[in-house]
């Protein structure tokens, strides 16, 4: 199994180009505005100003968080994506004037990190816990690799490189160290995929094998440093996931971001190296996530206190951190699983959150952002009170925490990597994307109406006439008989195998390929182990989740109930932000407000007309009510 690169991929897709476009054109020119302190009234950022301070270009002071610079170093990747998917010379010009100035700010011995570099050169790796140095690094070793596979220019490969070898000079068997926050891992993998150097792969497993074999590394690093910037607890090694040797973890624990960063790692290097261990540590850990800490949008890290994973089926929706970054790391995770071994259950898993809570982050004009992404607000609570102070029922503009914004802009722009895998006789279709592929064994053009149609057309066209196999994911939601498949017009008999239809034959120019299958709306119930679900249902159509708004469903939505048989009827609308979507009309309750705080009558019910709209597009109407779950009558 290999990844397929984004250069071999162009989208084409009803769904997702729009997406693309409204990133080229809207978010990326409105985020280097914000990184240059150019929108006013927004959230100062001082990224950029960090990087020409450190370079000797102007005077001034560090201002940020410590992780400012990744800001910058997503910014970038997305940027490199950004060419390859909608060509712009003039956005070409302004990256590599950013590069520039990266490439001065970095020191003669390789070391890249403006915070230490302005502020405290005198404690430069002294405090991995909190400095996030290497967490900074490896988001600009990724930014490199991208900028390098989309332009083939090297500049800031070679900036990746030199700190790449510095960080070799400083860690090793005679100096043990690990990222306080995980992410190096992943840069120097993106460096040893686009450069073939084995030096990264050891380096990137070396910060693997070295996490959770001494658990008091924090500790014994306070005691020796004098200075503190968050003045975090080293004790708690879950926080960091360094309780344990990664092949010994079989829970998803700690800060969901730097979890699943340093899962996608431990995929991506299995992969690398055969490595089994690694390979059975990541099937239980996706296994934990799947099973007992992820919401029904996909989304994990349910806790506000220090935006982690809970306890196993502890997912509160009113509560719910679900950062942005913490699913889009996700996705990754899940690819670089596809991509170590086929099962579509990681496919199903992908699929669940770039449709739903990785979209849900950014505001359809793409300049207002989530940070969290909650399953249910209650304006005047939401926001307010305490332990619901973190869950926002209005997306800002900007916030002092930018990781989101990037991520997600990098994310969607490079989506043509996550559709594909490609083995010695295999095609892997994990997304129904519209798209165009230009693989070692044949180019296929995909023809999709997908989501809101089970429709997708497949066109084959082979490097030469041979036999191998095409699989085609076959969605968690349907029954496999469900899954029609018919062959240059003709029903086709394949196997299904760990949610793969698996089409065998000699293929030929201009083989087709159409799939057909089913998105009926259905009733989705949490286990009764999840205490905030019981007794109630969400909606579901295709890999869509939907919630109520009080847009369309008046105020006291918890007034609200569905009635258990009602049909559920599928709207396409064709007006505003929801033209084009399909929104769901069923028949439900409503219960009668009341003054009095305790009856000794239940409330009245009346009938009501209920509608669900699609999750990820919830608030961009206005302020008021959302939420997913609703108790059934």
């Amino acid at each position: 199994m290999k990844p397929v690169s984004l250069k071999q991929v162009r989208l084409h897709d009803s769904f997702w180009s729009p997406y693309q476009k409204l990133v080229s054109d809207t978010v990326l020119p409105y985020q280097e505005k914000i990184l240059n302190d150019e929108v006013p009234g927004a959230e100062k950022s001082h990224a950029l100003a960090n990087f020409r301070i450190a370079a000797g270009l102007e005077q001034g002071e560090f201002y940020g968080m410590v992780f400012q610079d990744s800001d910058v170093a997503k910014w970038l990747e997305a940027a490199a994506y950004s060419l390859w998917v909608h060509p712009d010379p003039a956005l070409e010009q302004r990256a590599e004037a950013v590069i520039d100035i990266v490439e001065k700010a970095q020191q003669p011995d390789g070391y890249l990190d403006t915070y230490f570099t302005i502020k405290e050169p005198e404690h430069r790796w002294q405090n991995l816990l909190e400095g996030h140095e290497l967490y900074c690094m490896g988001h600009m070793m990724e930014a490199a690799a991208a900028w390098y596979e989309v332009t083939g220019k090297d500049k800031l490969l070679r900036v990746a490189e030199r700190m790449a070898g510095h960080i070799a000079n400083v860690f090793g068997p005679d100096r043990y160290g690990i990222p306080g926050h995980e992410e190096i891992e992943v840069g120097l993998l993106r460096l040893y995929q686009v450069t073939g150097k084995a030096s990264y792969l050891d380096l990137a497993m070396y910060f693997l094998n070295a996490r959770g074999e001494r658990p008091d590394f924090f500790k014994e690093e306070k005691a020796r440093r004098d200075f503190s910037i968050f003045d975090m607890a080293p004790a708690n090694t879950a926080y960091n996931q360094s309780f344990a040797p990664v092949r010994e973890q079989s829970s998803a624990e700690g800060h969901a971001v730097r979890a699943v960063y340093l899962y996608r790692a431990m995929a991506d290097a299995a992969g690398a190296t055969g490595d089994e261990g690694l390979r059975k540590a990541c099937r239980r850990l996706m296994d934990s996530i799947r099973n007992r800490k992820m919401y029904v949008t996909g989304a994990i890290g349910s806790s506000g206190e220090l935006e982690s994973f809970s306890k196993d089926y502890d997912l509160p929706g009113d509560r719910a951190y679900a950062e942005t970054c913490a699913q889009i790391g996700l996705v990754f995770f899940a690819k670089s699983m596809l991509d170590l071994e086929p099962d579509g259950r990681y496919a199903d898993l992908m699929e669940r959150c770039l449709y739903n809570s990785t979209i849900s982050g950014m505001q359809m004009d793409g300049k207002h952002f989530f940070y969290v992404n909650p399953l249910e607000t209650n304006p005047g609570l939401s926001g307010e009170v305490f332990g619901m102070r973190h869950v926002l029922p209005e997306r800002p503009g900007w916030y002092q925490c930018a990781c989101c914004p990037p991520n997600l802009a990098r994310m969607i722009l490079s989506l043509g990597r996550c559709g594909w895998s490609e083995g010695e006789d295999t095609i892997f279709v994990h997304l129904y994307l519209g798209q165009t592929a230009e693989l070692a064994l044949a180019r296929v053009a995909v023809e999709s109406g997908y989501p809101w149609e089970g429709k997708v057309k497949l066109t084959v066209t082979p490097r030469e006439r041979k036999r191998f196999m095409l699989a085609l994911h076959v969605p968690g939601y349907l029954n496999s008989a469900d899954f029609q498949v018919l062959c240059n017009g003709q029903p086709s008999d394949g196997v299904v195998e760990m949610g793969y239809f698996y089409l065998d034959r000699t293929w030929s120019h201009g083989d087709t390929v159409e799939l057909s299958f089913p998105l009926k709306p259905r009733r989705v119930y949490g286990t009764v182990r999840c205490l905030d679900t019981v007794g109630k249902a969400a909606l579901e159509r295709g890999p869509i989740v939907y919630c109520f708004e009080e847009t369309d469903n008046g105020s006291q939505l918890q007034a609200l109930l569905l009635r258990r048989d009602a049909a559920i009827e599928e709207v396409l609308e064709t007006g505003g932000v929801l033209a084009g979507t399909v929104t769901l009309a069923v028949d439900g309750l409503r219960e009668a407000d009341s003054d009095i705080l305790y009856d000794t009558k239940p409330p009245a019910r009346s009938a009501a007309r209920l509608k669900a709209v699609p999750y990820y597009l919830w608030g961009n109407r206005g302020l008021g009510q959302m939420r997913v779950w609703l108790r059934e009558g």
